[in-house]
């Protein structure tokens, strides 16, 4: 039997062909599961309270969350990141958050280097990118 559609199937390893590297997907923004993982070094304390207020935060801006909060090693989660896709990642961890202001790191999963936010702004500078590149569909 043949099948001449386009259906969910090839779209998605369409999209899988042209957006990967060698640590796995790389999904764009607008059609990512999520958009955004929190990827909490230690998942108790102040870092479960800030991953926790942040992931809320950016929900009610429209985001859609995903946080990690298995146990694993850091490494184990960085990892599961990069194998997923997810554009944007959000590490909250005791080092960040022991600075003055609190920070988190924020890396696109395409791109090599990071970024520190203030915790208190990390949701509406995540917000705002992820909103930039939706925009470039709607032009």
């Amino acid at each position: 039997m043949g099948c001449y559609g386009i259906g969910v199937d090839r779209t998605l390893a369409s999209v899988i062909e042209e957006h990967h590297d060698e640590a796995g997907i790389i999904w764009p923004v607008s059609v990512a599961p999520y958009h955004v993982i929190i990827v909490p070094i230690k998942y108790d304390g102040v870092v479960k309270e800030s991953a926790d207020k942040l992931a809320a935060e950016l929900e009610q801006a429209g985001i859609e969350v995903l946080l990690d909060d298995r146990s694993e090693r850091p490494g184990v989660k960085f990892n599961d990141a990069d194998l997923t896709g997810i554009p944007w990642r959000v590490v909250v961890g005791d080092k960040g958050l022991g600075q003055n202001p609190p920070q988190v790191e924020i890396k696109r999963r395409s791109e090599k280097e990071n970024l520190m936010v203030d915790i208190d702004k990390a949701a509406s500078v995540l917000a705002q990118k992820i909103q930039e590149e939706l925009n470039l569909l709607n032009w």
